[in-house]
């Protein structure tokens, strides 16, 4: 009798072991995947009245199941506006403060009493002009004290925006008001999107007076600011100064009343050695153009669910407006 109980136990560990040797290459992770959508219709017009069941999210190929789903008229907002006011912005700068000012405002007035706006500017440093707040008479005076000097640390600053703005509830959003790209940074682009993207940030690019002719345009910056806002779900604007300008900003305003927050546990989606997952989020009605962010960083074979990436020293130069040292002050 022992004997038998001894072969039918050992029959049914090698049954295990089998079972986990054929196991597939899936996992369940836990955690939240949030997704902030907007959907447009053929004549480029806002649609908010879509229900869940409009919606189809795919996972690296595979379909998930939609857990949490909302209209986003009244979540908060977060607002990160992001100036340059490197040397190449001086003449211009005048301009964008009033069209930044003016959008600013109305975030603050229409919107959620929880609605929350922070102003950063960079050049060669980063500058934390205003935390969070809802005292727009406070960032209108930082704004009209910006001067323009030399150098453009723009993966810098996304890097310590997003760092500052991923633990906020509700919707995060970076506006970033620039002419060009990147020249001064410690921060690649790489480790840029990737903070934003692990912060649940939507990025607004507003390239400011693109130049028509290719000969002395930065085509690699502009690239590059499309990319961030095709990562994360946001869009490039290129207007010029003035009304267009002004165009750009109630563009972006209205995105932001007609979003949908979308959310999905992770299931059955097969791990690869990469933690970039790859997202499609669709429509039943394919007529209908979604914007919303391409892929998120979660799970990967022999890799940890997604973390913050590692940051050098140098990454994380910031200082506050006054008083400014020549060298920049450090944020530990």
């Amino acid at each position: 009798m022992r004997l038998a109980f001894l072969l039918l136990s050992a029959a049914g560990s090698f049954a295990g072991m089998a079972a986990a040797q054929e196991e597939p290459s899936f996992r369940v992770d836990v955690q939240l995947v949030r997704i902030l959508a907007t959907v447009k219709d053929p004549g480029g017009a806002l649609v908010g009245s879509l229900d869940r069941n409009d919606f189809a999210v795919i996972d690296n190929g595979v379909a998930q199941q939609i857990a949490v789903f909302e209209r986003q008229t009244d979540q908060p907002l977060s607002v990160a506006i992001m100036i340059d006011n490197s040397g190449s912005t001086a003449k211009d700068l005048k301009y964008e403060v009033d069209s930044v000012s003016r959008f600013l405002r109305a975030v603050l007035r229409e919107g959620n009493p929880e609605d929350r706006v922070a102003l950063y500017s960079f050049n060669w440093q980063i500058v934390k002009q205003n935390g969070f707040t809802r005292d727009a008479s406070a960032i209108d005076r930082s704004l009209r004290a910006l001067r323009g000097e030399a150098g453009t640390a723009l993966y810098d600053a996304i890097l310590l925006a997003a760092r500052d703005i991923e633990d906020r509830k509700g919707r995060r959003i970076l506006v970033i008001v620039t002419d060009g790209g990147d020249t001064t940074s410690h921060t690649d682009f790489q480790r840029a999107v990737e903070t934003a993207q692990l912060a649940d940030a939507v990025i607004y690019p507003v390239l400011v007076v693109p130049i028509t002719n290719e000969a002395g345009r930065n085509v690699g910056g502009e690239n590059a600011l499309t990319t961030l806002a095709e990562r994360t779900g946001g869009r490039v604007f290129e207007p010029s100064l003035g009304a267009a300008l002004d165009q750009a900003f109630d563009q972006i305003l209205r995105d932001l009343r007609t979003q949908y927050l979308i959310g999905f546990y992770p299931r059955n989606v097969p791990l690869t050695r990469d933690r970039y997952h790859m997202l499609q989020v669709n429509t039943t009605d394919n007529r209908l153009q979604v914007k919303a962010r391409s892929g998120y960083y979660g799970e990967a074979l022999n890799v940890p669910a997604a973390a913050r990436p590692n940051v050098t020293p140098d990454s994380e130069s910031v200082s506050q407006p006054k008083p400014a040292p020549p060298s920049g002050a450090r944020r530990n």
